[in-house]
């Protein structure tokens, strides 16, 4: 298993997070972001315990890769994380 660093919010300091991953051996995609703390906003969404919100930017979407894109084809062009 590998994951694939597809995309990182340039404006974020450090230039850390928010970050979104592709992992080619679930096929998925992970979002590495901040934490929802604000128990009025958490109210108002349904999380199952196994679950968590995240949230990001909205600059952050224009950097995701487009939906017609496969993973696979530009994960040779990214870094690719071992575990």
């Amino acid at each position: 298993m590998a994951l694939h660093l597809l995309c990182k919010d340039p404006a974020s300091p450090n230039n850390g997070s928010p970050t979104l991953y592709y992992d080619d051996e679930t096929d998925s995609y992970l979002l590495q972001s901040w934490k929802v703390h604000d128990p009025d906003r958490l109210a108002s969404v349904a999380i199952p315990d196994h679950e968590t919100i995240v949230e990001f930017p909205a600059r952050l979407l224009m950097l995701f890769p487009s939906p017609e894109s496969m993973p696979q084809r530009f994960a040779s062009q990214s870094e690719t994380i071992a575990p």
